[in-house]
């Protein structure tokens, strides 16, 4: 599978974001999805991951109450709705997939920045 995420750009603090993130080659019904983001000189940090089906969903503890992740597997997209910017989220934002069952996050997507400025 392909993966394209799309969205981001230069925000304001308080201000919210849409990412997208666009799966082709195979359908992403078959893959539990996940946002990660990485800033600079800083490690990567999980964001927040869909099952599947759409069932089970979870968030890093610092978005928690501010973004939510969506898909729409007939569209084959995964959505991260981001709300209340702030700058300590400027990062570049990657969409990730793994087959179900899988531990590990084996297909990326490029990125997308974003930057929220104070």
């Amino acid at each position: 599978v392909q993966l394209q995420a799309s969205g981001g750009g230069l925000v304001q603090a308080g201000d919210s974001l849409r990412l997208s993130c666009a799966g082709s080659g195979r359908t992403l019904s078959d893959y539990d999805m996940g946002w990660f983001r990485q800033a600079p000189g800083k490690e990567r940090e999980f964001v927040a991951g869909i099952s599947w089906s759409g069932g089970h969903i979870e968030y890093g503890i610092s978005v928690l109450g501010r973004f939510l992740i969506s898909r729409d597997n007939a569209r084959n997209t995964v959505d991260l709705q981001m709300n209340s910017l702030k700058p300590e989220d400027t990062a570049v934002y990657y969409c990730a997939a793994r087959l179900k069952g899988m531990a590990r996050y084996d297909y990326w997507g490029q990125g997308t920045l974003v930057t929220v400025s104070s």
